[in-house]
This record gives C-alpha cells, structure tokens and sequence, in this order.
C-alpha cells in the first residue's frame, strides 16, 4: 500500500554508460530436455544470476537455492535501503514465506500488532476530528479456514533483512562494491554495488557485464550464465537492455515521499487513533500518512507533487516538517525527516516476460508496475518467483525442456494485466473521498494541465507557481471547519456522501481474497479445463471491492486449504496444511487420491510413468474425518513405491465439508498439484481408457516433454 520503490532515481546513472545490446537479441539455443549436462562441463558458467536484491530477487534466491540451483545475485545499490516501501503481505505470499525456513512465523512474530494497523481513518488532522474510518480486517481474515496463516503489516527494508539472514544461513555472502578477486562469479554470493551495463548472448549462455566503482574509477567484471533474471525494480536496467517496452497508462499521479520518525506521533496515534493509513483534508495541507510502525514511530508520507511550477528540490527537510505539522495539527518535537524522494505512479505491464530466447527473464516490479492501492506489486512480485523458481530448476535439473519456460509469461503475465486493473478500480476508489468533499482529483490535475499547456510557455515560473499555488489553496478552502460541519448545508451533504461511500464498501479497500487466493493460470503448464462449448473457462473482470475467497480444485488454481492429520506408524499426532504437502526443497509433484482401489490403481501407473519421466511424484491418500487405520493398505496397494503419505481430514467446526466438497469433486477424482501448489491436472471420476497412455499425455502437456 505504501511506495513501492523510487524506481525514476533508482537507474538514473545507468544511461551515460556505453549500451551493448540496444534492441532485442537472438540468441541461438539449443533445445534440448535440459541443462545439466552443460553444468558439469564448464562450473564457471553461473547456472542463474540475478539482478536486484529486493524481496523478489531474495526470494527466487532462497527457492533456487532450496530446489538445488546455484545462482547468485547483483544489486547496483551500495547498502540496501532503509525506506520502508512497500508493506502489505497478502495471503499468498505469506503461504510461500511458510515454506522459507519459518519465514511466515517471524514476519508475524514481528509486525505490529493487527488492532494498531487494522483500520484506515479519514480525518481533518490528526489530533483534529475524524471524517470516518473502514476496519479493513474480518473474523474470518483469522480463522485459518481458507489459508493457514493470516496477511502481515511488515515494512519491505524489515522483510529485506529477515531474508538476507535466511540467505546467510543457507551460505550466501553479501560483497561490497570493492568487486571479486577473482574472474568468475561464484554460486551463493550477494554483490552490492554492481550496476548491469550489458549483455551478450553466447553460444549457450549470457555475458552479463557489471560495473562498479572503485576509488573514483569504474571497473568491470563480466559473468557468464545460463539464465538471468532481470528483478531490478521499475526503472529495470534488464528491461531496458533487451528493449522490451511497458505497456498501459503511465504517469497516472507524481507524489513526494517523505519518511520520518517520532515517537511522540506514534504513541499519541497508537492509543488515540490507531489505524494504517490515514488520509488527512485539510485547508493548510492534503496527504496520507502510512503508518509503518506506530511503537517505532515510523511513518511515510504521501503528497501529490506537481513539477514544473513545483519543484522537488523545493521539498526540503524543514518545508517537509512544515507540512507534517500542518497535517498532524500541531508540532512534534522529535520529528525527524529521515529521507524524501518523488515517485511516479504507474500502470503498466512488460509486454513480454522473456527474450533472448528464454533465457533472459523478467520478474517483479520489472516486469509490471502498479498503483500502490491494494498492495499488488511486492505480493505479485513474490509470486513471480513461486512461479519461476520451480522452471527453471525443471529444466536445468533435466526434468522439462526449455520450452516450459514461455508458460512463465502465459501464466504470470495475464495475473499482472488483471492486477493493474484492480489496482486501477482501488486507486479510483481512493479518490472518490476527496472527491465527495469537494476536492475532485481528476479536477486538479485538469486545472494543473491547462496551466501547462496554455499559460506555461508564457508566465515566468514564479508567477506559474503561485497561481497554481492559490488555485489549490481556493480548492482547500472547502475543507475549512466553517464548510465541512453538519450545521452547514453543504458540508453536511458532503459528509453523507462519504458516510455512503464506506458503509457501501466503495472506498480504498486494503483486502482481496478472491484474488490474494484465488488468481488461476488459464493456461500454461497445466491441463485446461474448457466449457460446455469448447471453448476456455474465462475469469471474472475485477470489481475494486472487496470479494471472499471460494476454493476450487480447477486447473491453475491454487491447492485448497484444509488441516490434515499425518497417519503414521508414530504415536505423535501432526497437523499441517494440505500445502504443507507439497515440498519446497525438491521439484515435486503431488498426487492426491481417495483410499479407493480404482484411485490405488491411477497412483501406481502415475508412479511408474512419473519415474520413466524422470519426474518426482509423492502420492497423498485423502482418508475420511474418523478413519485413522489406513496404512496398511495403502502399503500394499501402492507397493513396491514407497514416495507417499497417508493423512486424514481435521475438520473445523466452523466447516464440516469433507477434502472433496471442498474441491466439488466425488472421492473417486484425483487432483495433480505443481511444486508450486497450483493444480496441473484433475480428474473428477476415474480415468477412462488407457491409464498410462493418459498420463503421458497429462506430464507431456504440463511439462512440454
């Protein structure tokens, strides 16, 4: 919800720098079933590098480096930032950061507590009267029925540094901008500093050329590598690279961002209004304050910013107290302004995730840019990686082809298009508050357009300054306490109006868990499900409100959620996740059936296809709430396998449905789930026909084979 990154600063150096590559490459690559073979010849050839050491770069880091993959990481700031940026961890995310190593359970250990970030609160000031809040969390946000772990409030330079100490603990060195000492760039290495200048396609591989700075001078190193992932924020150095053009509205809103702290606001704030974003009307002074950690006191503000009549050098630390006293409706002696930038807001979307032949890759905020409003960018950002991180380890450990490596973009990319929407449809819900009090947006940026367009190449700045000046000083007059009362006629109708806009669900909404959960690849590595006429299932267009999560078991959808209880030959009792079930440390299918024997059967052709494939598959057998005794069976039945496990239903009294209600399948289907945890393939009765022939054709069709 918060700024994502000041990507318009970020690779502002980079274009003095000599370009290699001005357009996209072609680069001859040999298509075979994998790479391995490539890696045993040549060990200074980095399997994957990648560019940018942001939460999605860390994240592909620490997946790869789970999976077995080497790779290694550039980042061309010297020291990773302390601005807070992004924020908001959504369900999903928070599932993979289960799989990280207890990455979920610190980040919630950590954060704020839920009553201090909850709400959001619309307000004169913030010492001054409230115009309304939204309590944006519900019961069931808690109750671990649709996911087993709830979203977070945690600063993105926080998760930076619990995922930098995962790396370290996993053998990752962080390097400074002094360089290597020697040529090649070795796996599980951090290089702070390093700014991308090149590359170049090789006969099988990519020359990446960085540069760095040492004692006045720029030094390059080249390294060579068989995939690079470009996840070096908006302003993408890779992106640029490779030519690849972004696609959608750009410069939607310019805005200042100011990061400060106090204590003394944050205490006040925690006791009397404790809330995560505040937006605040008033005559001296409009923004919206993201409270990052209200025992901490730390906060960031957001100003809308209009150049060129305003200027962001204009923007100095002492005017930035000024406003935040304006805002906060008095002074604050211990305010103190850590940091400002301008920022850019976007919507738009890369027009292609890969190029030179597959081997360059983009992920992230690389790859599509968002409004900030619903927190979109970091969390599909870190899907990103889920979706990737288990491809390329396919391919580079044998297992696919290269040719799995397109159904990334048809996957992930089509996410992204639907996200700038919803973003879109949030961000106009943020505005339609200061709208109904008289305070249109849409109106100022008219007024701030015409003023450039007509009287700009005429009137000195100044003059064009001050009269942009008094008219949004005449607009904020409408929020003075003689307009915005109930005893006024007017500002009592504006009032009603934006009573309406909450109590309907029509303002800024910080949850969506029909999307957080229930995104679903259409197509790509997958089997698809199509309709009654042919044709493909199509997804719902987003509303901007808020929509709960309804679990499916379609193809492309994300696994179920439902508690289930280990059966072993063990006494002690444990319960995990049905997403606890699929590995994160091996490129892994999993096949879940009912203790049927028809379902025994399907299992052990899946089994014996699977390891002709070379393909890791672990059979999950589904047992009814009740029934604890099925070992035996399932031991004979699958035998001479041994890759499965038997677990049984843990239903909550809050959901009585069985593992198949939920899935709205009959217990004689059987549901084939990625490394990924999104389902690949389903059955909803028995396999008809030939069984293993169906099956090729099923791993065939997810993998490319």
């Amino acid at each position: 919800m918060g700024v994502l990154g000041v990507t318009s600063r970020r690779f502002n150096t980079f274009f003095h720098i000599k370009h290699r590559i001005s357009r996209p490459t072609s680069c001859d690559y040999v298509q075979n079933r994998g790479l391995s073979s490539n890696y045993s010849k040549d060990g200074s050839i980095l399997p994957v590098l990648i560019v940018g050491a942001g939460p999605v770069g860390l994240v592909l880091s620490v997946l790869l480096t789970k999976l077995g993959i080497k790779c290694a990481v550039v980042e061309r700031s010297i020291a990773f930032s302390k601005h807070p940026q992004a924020h908001f961890i959504n369900n999903r995310s928070m599932e993979v950061f289960r799989k990280l190593d207890g990455l979920a359970e610190e980040i919630q250990r950590s954060q704020p507590p839920v009553e201090l970030w909850r709400k959001f609160i619309y307000c004169t000031s913030l010492t001054g009267s409230v115009i309304g809040s939204v309590n944006h969390m519900q019961t069931q946000d808690f109750d671990q029925i649709v996911s087993p772990v709830s979203v977070a409030h945690f600063s993105q330079y926080k998760l930076n540094a619990l995922l930098i100490k995962q790396l370290e603990a996993i053998g990752f060195t962080i390097h400074g901008h002094e360089g290597l000492n020697h040529r090649h760039l070795p796996e599980r290495e951090i290089l702070m500093g390093h700014n991308c200048i090149s590359v170049e396609p090789a006969d099988s591989f990519i020359n990446v050329t960085t540069s760095f700075v040492k004692e006045g001078k720029h030094i390059e190193n080249k390294f060579p590598c068989r995939f690079l992932v470009g996840a070096d924020g908006a302003g993408s150095t890779v992106r640029n690279l490779v030519g690849i053009e972004m696609r959608g509205e750009k410069d939607i809103q310019k805005l200042v961002s100011v990061h400060f702290l106090s204590k003394e606001l944050g205490q006040y704030l925690m006791y009397e209004k404790p809330g995560m974003l505040f937006f605040i009307f008033n005559p001296g002074a409009i923004g919206v304050l993201v409270a990052h950690d209200l025992k901490q006191g730390e906060f960031i503000l957001q100003m809308p910013f209009y150049p060129p009549q305003q200027k962001f050098e204009d923007f100095t630390s002492e005017t930035c107290k000024r406003l935040i006293f304006k805002l906060v409706g008095r002074e604050l002696a211990d305010i103190n302004v850590v940091d400002i930038k301008p920022w850019v807001m976007h919507a738009e979307v890369a027009e292609k995730y890969l190029a030179c032949e597959n081997r360059i890759i983009l992920a992230g905020d690389a790859a599509h840019r968002f409004p900030p409003a619903g927190g979109f960018g970091m969390n599909t950002g870190i899907q990103d990686a889920h979706n990737l991180a288990w491809k390329l380890a396919a391919i580079i450990k044998g297992i696919a082809p290269m040719s799995i490596l397109p159904t990334y973009e048809m996957e992930r990319r089509p996410i992204a298009l639907f996200n700038t929407d919803l973003s879109i449809q949030n961000f106009q819900a943020a505005m339609a508050v200061p709208a109904a009090l008289g305070l249109d947006p849409a109106t100022a940026n008219s007024v701030h357009q015409v003023i450039n367009n007509t009287v700009g190449s005429i009137l000195p700045s100044t003059i064009q300054k001050t009269l942009l000046d008094g008219i949004f000083s005449l607009g904020r007059a409408q929020l003075s306490d003689f307009v915005l009362n109930e005893n006024n006629p007017l500002g009592s109708s504006r009032l009603a109006k934006v009573r309406r806009i909450f109590e309907e669900g029509k303002s800024l909404q910080l949850q969506f868990p029909a999307e957080d959960l229930g995104f679903r690849y259409r197509e790509g590595a997958l089997v698809p499900e199509i309709d009654s006429e042919g044709a493909p299932i199509r997804p719902e267009p987003p509303t901007g409100r808020r929509r709960e999560y309804i679990p499916s078991a379609d193809p492309g959808s994300r696994l179920p959620h439902m508690n289930v209880k280990i059966l072993s030959e063990v006494k002690k009792e444990v319960i995990i996740s049905t997403l606890d079930l699929i590995s994160g440390d091996k490129v892994e299918f999993l096949l879940i059936i009912a203790p049927i024997d028809s379902s025994y059967r399907l299992a052990h052709v899946v089994l014996k296809v699977a390891n002709e494939l070379n393909i890791l598959v672990k059979v999950c057998v589904m047992w009814p709430n009740g029934l604890v005794n099925g070992h035996a069976r399932t031991k004979t039945s699958l035998a001479p396998w041994e890759n499965y496990v038997d677990v049984v239903e843990v239903r909550q009294p809050s959901n009585s449905s069985s593992w198949w209600d939920i899935c709205k399948m009959t217990h004689r289907g059987a549901i084939l789930v990625r490394p990924d945890d999104h389902i690949a393939w389903r059955v909803k009765s028995a396999v008809v026909g030939d069984i293993r022939f169906e099956m090729k054709k099923v791993f065939s069709a997810i993998l490319g084979l």
